[in-house]
């Protein structure tokens, strides 16, 4: 029996969308306003992952230029019909206050890698789509309804409505099939057919720790539905002793053998706060169908940390990310993302051979242009380390190592120019928008000289350090707390976010002269 164990796909990797063709399995999770956007994996035993791409990788296809925090990218589903990927996603432009402008769309591909096809616009009445393919040869869209008004809930139910290939349109009416079961907050609908049913699997109870995977089915397409036996079919939520919390917002996956899986969003929480610095990630249990219902084949509504799939004896171990980046080529390893939108000539691999050059743009704190590249944190115990050369001319321009959750929330180990102590080294923190230097100016730092920063995570904690000879390093500052860059942490705003903390290199120029700094690499290390 192979031991697999959760989570599969670590690391801010939410919404998860599991396929099978033949014998390779393809999963798409949510990228929020992180670029490229959609992360798509590979496997062909359902232990071991590969990133093979990004399908909306240019700004032909995505623009998020000025999207607010947690906006972007929501939940894409990925399906197959007669050799043809399909691949529907929502781009959030807004969602404070008591509204969200949603906007759904549809790309299609030959091949999974690409190239994918230029979007095709198919409506805004809410988000979390996906498309469904009938045996009849019909498809259809679905998307939980977005209802604003506030005597009202805002999850008006799941609609369904024809789509048209041909046209490549939405057509006929849109019917609401499912209210959703006594958890309410009904969203993230997957539809299947099996045995002469419908079955829709649904997320329910909001994102938290209150997350849950509920079933409905029908004999008929449009309904109505009836909610499942055992409702819910998964949730963390009572079981603060399971090490995966969260659990919901799942689809389903059948093997060649005739075995099931369900793939599903789930969180990590430390401290005493219960915070789960690294995001919503994705894991995978195993179900069973009685009676022509799901039920999770480990007997409970809980997930497990490790599952055991197959025959045989072999434990599959979890292996460390170990990343080099020494930017010697092209372009930079597939891992690495920016905000919102692509580097572009903000950075150069050409100007300094084996460097990257970044050229300052705006803040940390803009929804526009910054100059980030950035890797998603996966594990508590992680070592981030860059060599920089920059030589600042002013305190308008900056340069270093971020620990990063979102524009509002971020620790920042900077290079920059005091008038009067010269090229100092900093720390600048932004706690919920409100910025701080807890060390002051900084240290000074020598002129002319390349300097290694580094970044330490261990849990709940994290340590900025710095070394002129990549060897001996000093510690700056005191032990920061990484709980903070968390959607757990913006809970006391009363504004929900949904994303995971990054470790990455930037360059900022406020003056707008044009300085930058150079990297001669960036390595993330997990311990």
């Amino acid at each position: 029996m192979t031991l697999i164990h959760n989570p599969i796909l670590r690391g801010f990797n939410p919404d998860p969308s599991i396929l099978r063709v033949g014998q390779n399995y393809y999963i798409a999770t949510s990228t929020f306003e992180w670029f490229p956007g959609i992360r798509l994996y590979h496997s062909t035993d359902l232990v071991n992952w590969d990133l093979i791409g990004y399908p909306l990788d240019s700004t032909d296809k995505i623009n998020m230029l000025g999207e607010d925090n947690s906006c972007g990218v929501w939940a894409p589903c990925l399906s197959c019909s007669e050799g043809i990927f399909y691949l529907v996603y929502t781009d959030v432009k807004s969602f404070r206050g008591s509204f969200k402008d949603t906007h759904n769309y549809l790309i299609t591909a030959e091949n999974i890698c690409g190239p994918w096809s230029e979007p095709v616009y198919l409506n805004s009445s809410g988000f979390d789509p996906s498309l469904f393919h009938d045996e009849n040869g019909k498809k259809y869209f679905l998307n939980m309804q977005m209802d604003y008004r506030s005597y009202h809930s805002k999850f008006g139910g799941i609609v369904l409505q024809e789509y048209d290939c041909r046209k490549k349109k939405l057509v006929g009416e849109q019917k609401l099939i499912f209210k959703g079961s006594h958890i309410g907050y009904t969203e993230g609908p997957h539809l299947y057919q099996r045995n002469g049913y419908y079955y829709l699997v649904t997320a329910e109870g909001m994102t938290g720790f209150e997350h849950a995977v509920t079933v409905a089915r029908s004999r008929t397409l449009f309904g109505p539905y009836e909610t499942a036996p055992n409702t819910p079919l998964l949730t963390a939520h009572h079981l603060p002793e399971c090490g995966l919390q969260k659990a919901g917002h799942a689809s389903i996956v059948s093997t060649p053998d005739g075995e099931w899986y369900l793939a599903h969003l789930c969180s990590r929480p430390v401290g005493e706060d219960r915070r789960c610095i690294l995001g919503r990630e994705t894991g995978l249990q195993r179900v069973i169908w009685r009676n022509d219902w799901l039920y999770m084949e480990n007997g409970t509504i809980g997930p497990d940390m490790v599952l055991q799939v197959g025959m045989g004896e072999k434990e599959i171990p979890v292996n460390p990310v170990k990343l080099f980046e020494d930017f010697n080529g092209r372009t930079w390893d597939k891992n690495l993302q920016t905000l919102r939108l692509p580097l572009g000539e903000r950075g150069d691999l050409k100007a300094r051979e084996g460097w990257l050059r970044l050229y300052g743009a705006e803040s940390l704190n803009s929804k526009y242009r910054q100059s980030l590249l950035a890797h998603r944190q996966q594990e508590f115990y992680v070592e981030a380390v860059t060599k920089i050369d920059f030589e600042p001319q002013s305190f308008q321009q900056m340069a270093g190592l971020t620990y990063f959750y979102n524009t509002d929330c971020y620790y920042y180990l900077y290079l920059s120019r005091d008038k009067y102590e010269g090229k100092t080294l900093s720390i600048l923190q932004c706690d919920l928008g409100k910025g701080s230097h807890p060390i002051g100016m900084g240290v000074s730092i020598p002129e002319h000289r390349e300097l290694f920063l580094r970044l330490k995570t261990s849990k709940e904690k994290a340590q900025f350090s710095y070394s002129l000879d990549g060897e001996t390093y000093l510690n700056i500052g005191d032990a920061m707390d990484a709980t903070k860059l968390s959607d757990d942490y913006f809970q006391k705003t009363g504004h929900v976010m949904f994303t995971g903390a990054f470790i990455g290199i930037c360059c900022q120029d406020l003056s707008g002269v044009g300085g930058y700094a150079d990297f001669d690499f960036f390595s993330y290390k997990e311990e």
